[in-house]
């Protein structure tokens, strides 16, 4: 993995996400999926994603969160990555496992820390929460994103599931990984 330094990270953080944070994390998304999911989603898909229409929906999950939390990276006060965290939604996953639902970071400001930033936070509020293991499902075809998660100590299981995109089918996997015993 090559690391790029662009000056000073002094000034970036992690918290849990606001209401007055939806526009930002609408934008993040929308330009994140574009660029790493170009070759899996149907190109009508994502052009047809619209930023008010995506900002609603974090407005709605983060107003009946419905036991998920949402964190945001900042650069200075300026949201520029989130992920996601929610009970493990799986029929074969043991008591104990949440499910990391997105972490998206974008990407003008990948290759420095923040999605790191962001797994360590999201695993720091799993063990707040007394969860023991972790998943997430992943592209098959999204290579990088399945690589940031296996260095970071992710593997895969057996499990993969097909989602019906339209046009096309995407298959992905589930990672999953440990993270101990609850304090």
């Amino acid at each position: 993995m090559r690391v790029r330094h662009t000056g000073h990270m002094a000034d970036t953080s992690v918290r849990l996400a606001r209401t007055s944070d939806v526009d930002d994390l609408a934008s993040v998304q929308i330009r994140a999926w574009t660029s790493d999911f170009a070759q899996v989603l149907p190109t009508e898909a994502l052009a047809a994603l619209d930023p008010g229409d995506v900002a609603l929906e974090w407005a709605r999950g983060l107003l009946q969160p419905g036991g998920h939390r949402l964190l945001v990276a900042l650069v200075g006060n300026v949201v520029i990555g989130y992920t996601a965290l929610g009970p493990s939604s799986d029929p074969d996953t043991r008591s104990g496992t949440g499910e990391v639902l997105a972490l998206e970071v974008d990407p003008d400001h990948r290759g420095v820390g923040h999605g790191s930033r962001l797994l360590a936070a999201v695993v720091d509020t799993a063990r707040e929460s007394q969860l023991t293991d972790l998943t997430m499902w992943v592209p098959l075809a999204a290579e990088k994103r399945r690589s940031f998660f296996m260095h970071a100590g992710w593997g895969p299981d057996t499990a993969y599931r097909d989602l019906d995109a339209g046009v096309t089918t995407i298959r992905e996997v589930r990672l999953v990984t440990n993270i101990g015993d609850p304090p």
